[in-house]
Formats: structure tokens, sequence, C-alpha cells
């Protein structure tokens, strides 16, 4: 049996116990995403080739791993509410206080995606700003003026 087929065989209350669960495991990996991406701007910072090729490969296993937990968050959802189900739906099966635990942590686990976000685009933006300083540096400027 597949994973999608695994997914469909849970019980109801299977599943809700899943997905509550990979918000959990997904709070814990965004929390340690936005230190390995903190780290791998001082790596750039320093110029520190060795750090910052283990700060990728972390990364993008990190990534990796949550893309997963998304994937099966997606088909846990359409088990409990349908196809076009989503995570609004599928709190509301849950009572009030479980509920607004889960939609508070929802919310912590969107703001997480957020602040992920921007340290990527920081270190993007570091790091091609680096690369285009060290090609001027090595192949020299472009002309700056044109010939009068």
């Amino acid at each position: 049996m597949n994973h999608a087929g695994a997914i469909a065989a849970l019980s109801r209350q299977d599943a809700m116990r899943a997905l509550l669960a990979g918000i959990g495991a997904d709070l814990q990996a965004y929390a340690e995403l936005q230190v390995m991406l903190r780290d791998q701007f001082r790596a750039a910072l320093r110029h520190n080739a060795g750090e910052l090729a283990a700060a990728a490969e972390a990364i993008e296993a990190q990534v990796d791993a949550m893309q997963q937990r998304r994937a099966e968050r997606v088909a846990l959802v359409q088990r409990l509410v349908g196809e076009t189900g989503n995570m609004a739906q599928a709190f509301a099966l849950l009572k009030n206080t479980a509920r607004e635990k889960i939609e508070a942590d929802w919310a912590s686990l969107e703001q997480a995606v957020l602040e992920c976000k921007r340290l990527s685009k920081r270190n993007g933006d570091l790091l091609a700003e680096q690369y285009t300083i060290m090609q001027r540096v090595l192949h020299g400027e472009e002309q700056i003026y044109a010939p009068a």
C-alpha cells in the first residue's frame, strides 16, 4: 500500500492525531531551520565555504522532511474533510480547547514560515552580492564609461 493509501486507511481519529503531530513536528522543524539559516548567514559573512556547504546540506535535508510532512498534511486534511478541504475545516472538527490550541499552533507555524522565507531571502541576497563582488575582483569591472 502506498503512502496515500495508508492515509486513506486511517481512522478519522488517527488521521487527526497524525495531522496534529505533523503540525507539532513542523513547529519544531521551522525553529531549527531558523537556526540553520542564521548559521548559514554567519558562514557567508565569514566566507567559510566548508560551513556554507554543511549549512546548505542541513537546510536541504530539513526542507525535504518538511515538504514530506506538508504533502502528508494535505492528504490527512483530505481524509478528514474531503478533496477540497482546508485546515480551517479540519480544525473545526475539534472541540473548543483543542481547536483553539491547534489554531494558535497553526498561526505560529505560518509566522515561522514567513520568518524562514525572510531569512532565506536575506541569505540569498548576501550570497548573490558576494558572488557579484567576486566576479568583479576576478574578471575586472565591465567598462564603466562608454567612449565619448
